[in-house]
């Protein structure tokens, strides 16, 4: 199993944490020692699942939108994006548990031609507000269909956004566009005469399953 670049710290940590604390159990053979060093393997074991990254194949095509993110579909609505899309837009909210991988994916292939960062507060990821005034990530894409915007939003534990993406990128559908560290959410935007292919409670898969298909 491969696991995200982002993750080898975290992971290097986890594993020297339960190997110093299974070295002091066994030297001083103690109860609570012993069940100190189980819950920090245990959390190492942990540390390393969540940083995943596997393979991901699925539907292509310029007229599909993909998952750019593993979780639930929490919001599906029509609202005014002023920043890029510069007008109407449908969007997709899809929320990432601890336990979803982390790592996201271009839902479109196309040129980046926008990418803003903006410092903000760590409200619940699965809330309305979190889309406007949680810290976030947004790129822009030109696709051929139109312009699609693909917006990572930190929650209430994760403190770090990572994204690749610069201005004047190709995006590559299904390629990796970054990773939110700790229980996130993704938002993406498409054209609102898009036909929406999920329902309030599905649960995508990054770079499999097609959550929308643009206009003919």
């Amino acid at each position: 199993m491969s696991v995200a670049r982002e993750g080898l710290l975290f992971i290097a940590i986890g594993i020297a944490a339960a190997l110093g604390a299974v070295a002091l159990a066994w030297r001083y053979a103690t109860i609570p020692l012993w069940i100190g060093a189980g819950i920090l393997f245990i959390l190492a074991i942990w540390v390393v699942y969540f940083f995943r990254d596997p393979e991901r194949t699925g539907q292509r095509g310029e007229q599909y939108v993909v998952s750019p993110a593993d979780g639930k579909i929490v919001q599906i609505t029509e609202v005014d994006e002023p920043a890029f899309v510069h007008g109407r837009a449908l969007r997709i909210s899809i929320f990432m548990n601890v336990f979803n991988v982390h790592v996201n994916r271009y839902p479109v292939s196309g040129k980046v031609s926008y990418v803003h960062y903006n410092a903000g507060k760590f409200l619940n990821a699965a809330s309305d507000k979190a889309s406007l005034e949680n810290e976030q990530m947004s790129v822009g894409i030109e696709s051929a269909h139109g312009r699609v915007l693909v917006r990572q939003i930190a929650g209430l534990i994760a403190r770090r956004i990572v994204n690749y993406a610069a201005v004047g990128d190709e995006a590559e559908q299904g390629v990796r566009m970054g990773i939110i560290r700790f229980g996130s959410r993704v938002d993406v935007f498409v054209p609102p005469t898009s036909r929406v292919r999920v329902r309030l409670g599905d649960f995508p898969i990054a770079g499999v399953t097609v959550l929308s298909e643009f206009a003919e």
